[in-house]
């Protein structure tokens, strides 16, 4: 039976779309990919790829084929591909629409946090630079997006400090949640729940042997969280003259 094929997947078109030097959505779905995969390692696998767009990997090979004719990407037989320069900041300039889009549905159209995460992979393609930035300017220009992404700036900067996860703190630690990745609606409505959203300070009470779950305390609640759970939560450490009184 015939498998229907993502936009990533389609062959062709990967010129610029525009007159501004916007290049097609696939090319900005595959840019985006790998500077996401290949963040801490450096480089992103074919496999990686495929497996991240739903694409098979003879698709993935061909696309990288032609990104690196453009100089888009950097190549090596059996190491993987990362991003030039020049690809890097096609990658940044297309999370920046996103980040800016969650922001923006959140935050003027009053979209819970689960749901932003589709409607901005819809969007980050058609929107025009400009209403991006007119987004931007009417929400104060934020630096961080709902889940508490970096928004990169216009020129592609960005915040790529690493953080430790909920799960890496000892008991009767303290710590500030920073960011959670938006592509879990079910996630993100349970950390909704319990108040562990950006900026929510919490401790890590106990935790039970064998990688057991968390019990932890947020707010005026102490709720208990599995290992999986804890191991998505990014966190800053407080110490007592950093927290809040």
């Amino acid at each position: 039976m015939a498998t229907r094929r993502s936009r990533a997947e389609r062959p062709g078109n990967v010129q610029p779309a525009s007159g501004d030097g916007r290049v097609s959505a696939p090319v900005e779905d595959y840019l985006k990919a790998i500077y996401d995969l290949a963040g801490r390692e450096g480089t992103a696998s074919t496999n990686d790829v495929a497996a991240r767009l739903g694409v098979a990997p003879a698709s993935v090979t061909g696309m990288i084929r032609r990104l690196s004719e453009q100089g888009l990407l950097e190549y090596e037989r059996y190491r993987g591909v990362r991003l030039s320069e020049s690809g890097r900041l096609v990658a940044l300039r297309t999370i920046r629409r996103h980040r800016i889009i969650e922001s923006y549905l959140t935050e003027r159209l009053g979209y819970a946090w689960d749901r932003v995460h589709d409607e901005a992979e819809r969007l980050e393609h058609a929107a025009s630079d400009e209403l991006v930035e007119r987004m931007a300017a009417a929400l104060g220009n934020p630096t961080a997006d709902p889940h508490g992404a970096p928004i990169p700036t216009v020129d592609g900067r960005v915040d790529e400090r690493r953080h430790q996860t909920l799960a890496e703190l000892e008991v009767g630690e303290r710590a500030r949640m920073v960011r959670v990745s938006d592509k879990n609606p079910g996630l993100l409505r349970y950390l909704a729940e319990i108040d562990l959203t950006p900026g929510a300070e919490v401790q890590v009470l106990a935790r039970a042997p064998f990688d057991g779950p968390l019990t932890l305390a947020v707010g005026g609640a102490e709720p208990v969280v599995g290992q999986g759970l804890a191991e998505q939560v990014l966190v800053e450490a407080l110490d007592e003259r950093s927290a809040d009184p």
